[in-house]
């Protein structure tokens, strides 16, 4: 549409299911290049993506053209295809329900950026959900921690015999 301009930024993380740590470094970067295609065929800037053994950042320039959960919908399940037709995991690929999407402002590119290209070894003092429960809470986002990702131990806990 003529006249139309826009600036946003969204950081995406979300998890894989049961947060189960299938993400190799032996096959993320044909991971990451593969999302990075799924985003720039819709439109829409990669700014930055990485990944730790259990979850996925993402940092894009959004066209608005396209809802959040559209791009989103695309990306968990084409690269969940993509993981389960390369064989990179002996098990069924699956990303976890949900997603967290946060807006940022041009005054913070940089630093979202060494964050999220930081994430091997930032988690090599933090888990990914005291780091996801940390982004929650500088987002000032509202959640019920009991929908914020599980792994299968606590799933065990909450129902025995679970997995």
């Amino acid at each position: 549409m003529p006249n139309t301009y826009t600036q946003l930024y969204i950081h995406f993380v979300f998890a894989v299911k049961y947060r189960q740590a299938v993400i190799n470094q032996e096959w993320e970067t044909n991971l990451h290049r593969y999302i990075t295609g799924i985003v720039q065929n819709n439109g829409h800037k990669l700014i930055a993506i990485n990944s730790a053994s259990d979850h996925l950042h993402l940092f894009v320039g959004l066209n608005p053209n396209q809802s959040i959960s559209e791009l989103i919908r695309l990306v968990k399940g084409d690269s969940s295809e993509f993981i389960n037709k390369e064989r990179y995991t002996p098990r069924k690929f699956q990303w976890q329900e949900g997603y967290g999407a946060f807006s940022n402002s041009n005054s913070q590119i940089d630093a979202v950026v060494k964050y999220i290209l930081n994430q091997k070894q930032h988690h090599l003092k933090r888990s990914f959900r005291e780091e996801y429960l940390d982004i929650l809470k500088d987002y000032s986002v509202d959640y019920d921690e009991r929908y914020v990702f599980k792994d299968l131990l606590e799933l065990n806990l909450l129902f025995p015999g679970f997995g």
